[in-house]
Parts: structure tokens; sequence; C-alpha cells
């Protein structure tokens, strides 16, 4: 066969080839065009109950759901009281925004679901024996159960750690507004408003629950409910009681900003009496060590070659 016959006959099959692509790309795109007008047909057919339904986002459409089952689960699997506790633990932490009692039970859930079944396809390829493996499951499910609360008590104990910082101050200065001659309500509310942090939220709740009609002392016991921190709860007791014994405000204040101040300069000296001790692990492990080769290392380097030439 002659070379020109050849390259002819390859530049009939590449023409066809490429008719054919061209048909077939045309055909595809025809295609698809008319399963989207069908699709829009079909929506605009389609009952105003189910449009509504398939306009909603991927989250509501699926993970809603999914959560609400979520949910469900973890409340048959937790006990009764599970849902008052977790509520407590949000008062600590200061009801963060996107926290609530279902969505942590959700998460527990995921969270067993989740470790569980990661744990166990991790430990699946291993020489393992299965009721080792099992144990290991079983481990790593509870581990996810419980990180939610874990990470919830964290939040709190950072948060009542800001409180336990700021309160002395808070004190002195509602101290010095209610002898000022200001109502103890506009004393909390200059502290709700020349302050920050997580104090100055609840002086700011404590401030609208009362504006609100909500007697003192029953605010004050609301916000001594709402933390697990002893000083708040013990200044909101001395308010309690002098609120029902009639004790002037200002006087039972002043103590309390002083015991504030002498509690606050106690916990800053049992710090620095542990430094020491904290400092002798890294220093026997770490520091010495180092010393003693720097130090005893080239007179042993000598001490070897003396006794090798010997």
């Amino acid at each position: 066969m002659s070379p020109m016959l050849m390259l002819g006959a390859a530049l009939l099959f590449a023409a066809t080839t490429l008719a054919l692509s061209v048909v077939g790309v045309v055909t595809s795109e025809r295609r698809g065009v008319a399963r989207s007008v069908a699709a829009i047909a079909a929506l605009d057919s389609a009952p105003d109950v189910l449009r509504a339904e398939i306009e909603q986002p991927f989250a509501e459409r699926v993970l809603g759901p999914l959560g609400d089952r979520l949910v469900g689960l973890g409340r048959r699997l937790a006990r009764a009281d599970t849902g008052t506790k977790i509520q407590h633990r949000l008062d600590i932490a200061g009801n963060p925004p996107a926290w609530d009692v279902s969505r942590i039970m959700g998460l527990k859930v995921l969270g067993l679901g989740v470790f569980g079944l990661l744990g166990f396809l991790y430990l699946l390829g291993t020489n393992m024996p299965f009721y080792r493996v099992a144990i290991a499951t079983g481990i790593a499910a509870s581990i996810g159960y419980v990180l939610p609360n874990i990470l919830l008590t964290n939040a709190g104990q950072k948060r009542e750690k800001l409180m336990r910082n700021s309160l002395p101050d808070a004190l002195d200065l509602l101290t010095v507004s209610v002898e000022a001659g200001l109502g103890f309500d506009a004393a909390v509310g200059r502290v709700a408003k020349n302050t920050n942090g997580p104090l100055s939220q609840e002086f700011a709740r404590l401030l609208q629950e009362m504006q609100i009609g909500v007697g003192r002392a029953d605010a004050m016991r609301a916000v001594a409910a709402r933390t697990s921190l002893p000083d708040l709860k013990s200044f909101c007791l001395a308010m309690v009681q002098a609120d029902t014994l009639g004790i002037p405000i200002g006087r039972v204040l002043r103590v309390q900003s002083g015991e504030m101040r002498t509690k606050r300069r106690q916990r800053a000296e049992e710090k620095a009496q542990q430094v020491p001790v904290r400092i002798m692990i890294p220093l026997v492990l770490f520091i010495l060590p180092a010393l003693f080769i720097i130090i005893l290392g080239p007179a042993g380097i000598q001490m070897v070659e003396t006794f090798s030439q010997q």
C-alpha cells in the first residue's frame, strides 16, 4: 500500500472520529438542556408544599431531620436528669450562642457513632484479637460520647476563671457606687457598663431580671444557681441575707470587697509557692543532665584517652 493511500485513510478516520465526537457533544448538550427544561417544568407543576420543601437549603432538608433523629436517640440513651445537668453546665459556660441541650445531645450520639466506627475500622486492620478490638472500640465510643461534656466543662472553667479574677474589682466599683449615693440597681448597671467579660454579662442579666419585676433576692439566687464559683455564691448569699434582714448594703459590699481582695492575694501567694515544686521536674529531667554533660563531659573524654594510652 502506498504512503499516500495510508495517509488518506488516516485522515479519513480522523475526520470521521471528529465528526462523531461533535455530533455526540451536541446531542449530549441537547439532552442535558432537555432534562433541565423538564426538571424546571416538573418543579413548576409540583404542589406548593413539595416546591417549598425542594427549595429549602440542604442543611434544612437533610441535616435538620438527621439532627432531630440524633437528638431523639440521645434522649433515649441518656438518663432522665441528663438534660437538667447539661443545662446547668450551659449556664456555667455562659450559654454559648450555638449550644443548647438538644445540640449537645445530638453531638454526644454523633461522637459515639463516629469515634466507635473509626476506632473499629482502625483496629480491624491490626493483628489484635477480636475481644480486644471490641473493648478498644467501646472505649473509643465512650470517649466520643463524653467529649461534648468535656468541652462544655472546659468552657465553663475558663469562664469562671475570668469571673474569679475580675470579681474583686467589680465589687470595689459596686461598693464605691453605692457609697456615692447610687441605688443598688443603678450601681449594678454601672458595673455592667464599665466592665468587660463574663462577670459583666452576669451583672447585666441580673439588672435585666430586676427591671422586669423579679425580686432582688430571687435574682441574686438565680445568679448563684447559674455558677459554681464559690466567691460569687458567697457574694450572692450575703446580698440575699442583707436584703432579708435589712442590713445596709454599703457595709455588706465593703466587707465582701475586702474579703475578695484578700482571697485574690492568697491565691497569688499560693501559686507563687507552687513554682519551686513545679519547676523541680524539668530541672531534674532536662537541665541538670545537660549541665552534667557540659561540665563532666570533657573530663570524661580526657580520662578515657588517658587510660587508653596506658
